[in-house]
């Protein structure tokens, strides 16, 4: 039998490169989960506000129309829930369809929402709806369309 010479042993190095490789990939996976940013731009949480704040009236939820709604704009619990079902009682349930050319100037927005209502669902009303950013969270600052 013949004595093996350093160059006729396997050698580890390229599982270690590999290894190396793996390891590099792992770590910068995490750095991004880690640093990533997660939270929706500003003019995604205005285009929920305006959802969020028509939901609330369409469930007839005076707490999550305050959640939604600027403080000038919030009315008294009795006032806004009559006028919500005055309004559906008119024109049905409303909808919005699209919310956009979102504008945002610091703590203040503007977005065009198009609604429409149940009785009349081929007719769509677009309005101009301000927002403001209160306590951390954008909020509608302007009534829609009733």
């Amino acid at each position: 039998m013949s004595e093996q010479t350093p160059a006729d042993r396997p050698t580890m190095t390229p599982f270690l490169a590999a290894l190396g490789v793996v390891v590099l990939i792992v770590i910068v996976i995490a750095l991004f989960n880690l640093l990533g940013d997660d939270e929706p731009s500003a003019e995604q949480q205005v285009a929920r506000a305006a959802v969020g704040q028509n939901d609330a009236l369409q469930r007839l939820s005076y707490a999550d129309f305050r959640t939604y709604t600027c403080a000038a704009e919030q009315g008294t619990e009795a006032d806004v829930l009559a006028e919500q079902r005055n309004s559906v009682d008119s024109r049905g349930a409303r909808y919005v369809d699209d919310v956009t050319d979102i504008k945002v100037d610091g703590d203040r927005a503007s977005a065009k929402a198009t609604y429409h209502f149940d009785k009349a669902p081929d007719t769509k009303t677009s309005v101009t709806m301000s927002f403001v950013r209160e306590d951390g969270a954008w909020k509608v600052c302007s009534a829609g369309p009733r």
